[in-house]
């Protein structure tokens, strides 16, 4: 049996693993999950919340939390634990994951660094801004947005002082894990309206550079559910799971 990828593209850390499988023309099955949808089976006196929370996922993974890889017998969570495992199984070009253990090490630093700052950022503001009105019937407080996108602005510094420096890339000359979790992390606020990059010159062309070395049309198929987020506004969610989800974020905004 080949790798199943269990992915929903509108989530950052799908969108890394499905660019990198494609763009290496790994074979997979993609298993396209919802996290925004209720689970088949769900009623109103016995609602199921999310697809990750249906019994045939939390086989795949007990963390309910995609991605998910699914190898044969063996599977996996967590973005880079996947593509770590990717680019080792199927022997991707060096420059993604490099064999040399300085080089190597810079990649996992970034990707330890992320989960700790850029992420939860990235995180807070697309709640406030796209899922706060969906699921609360009005709009986030504006102070509470502006002071998430001053958060922001701290490890953007970061980003570019300390990761990309004077480099094309942020371990060297061609594209790394690293970049491909960064800028896909950063998508989802560009997509949705937030020019973050702004005065940051270099930032912009590193960008440009990833969505490059990438393939245009490859990073915007990734990109379409993102960039199209205007639709779900469109999307009918169930009263109970409206009432499950409201104390989680009316207390971002307390």
């Amino acid at each position: 049996m080949g790798i199943e990828l269990y992915l929903d593209l509108l989530s950052p850390p799908c969108r890394s693993v499905y660019i990198f499988a494609k763009k290496n023309n790994i074979t997979f099955t993609f298993k396209q999950m919802e996290l925004f949808t209720p689970a088949a089976g769900s009623s109103a006196n016995s609602p199921t919340p999310r697809q990750q929370h249906s019994d045939g996922f939390g086989k795949v993974n007990v963390l309910r939390k995609v991605p998910a890889l699914k190898d044969g017998g063996f599977t996996l969570a967590e973005s880079p634990a996947i593509l770590a495992y990717l680019s080792q199984k199927y022997k991707t070009p060096d420059h993604w994951y490099p064999l040399d253990m300085k080089k190597r090490a810079r990649v996992d630093e970034y990707l330890s660094w992320q989960h700790s700052s850029i992420r939860p950022s990235v995180f807070k503001i697309f709640w406030l801004k796209v899922v706060f009105p969906l699921y609360v019937d009005q709009t986030a407080p504006e102070e509470k947005l502006q002071e998430a996108l001053e958060d922001l602005a701290i490890p953007l510094k970061q980003l570019e002082e300390k990761f990309l420096q004077d480099k094309p890339f942020l371990v060297g000359n061609k594209i790394s894990l690293a970049d491909l979790v960064a800028v896909t992390d950063l998508m989802q606020l560009i997509a949705i309206g937030y020019n973050i990059f702004e005065d940051m010159p270099k930032l912009v062309e590193w960008r440009s550079r990833v969505e490059k070395a990438v393939g245009k049309e490859l990073f915007q198929e990734a990109h379409k559910v993102i960039l199209n987020f205007q639709d779900l506004n469109n999307m009918l969610i169930e009263p109970q799971l409206k009432e499950q989800m409201k104390p989680r974020l009316l207390k971002m905004v307390a």
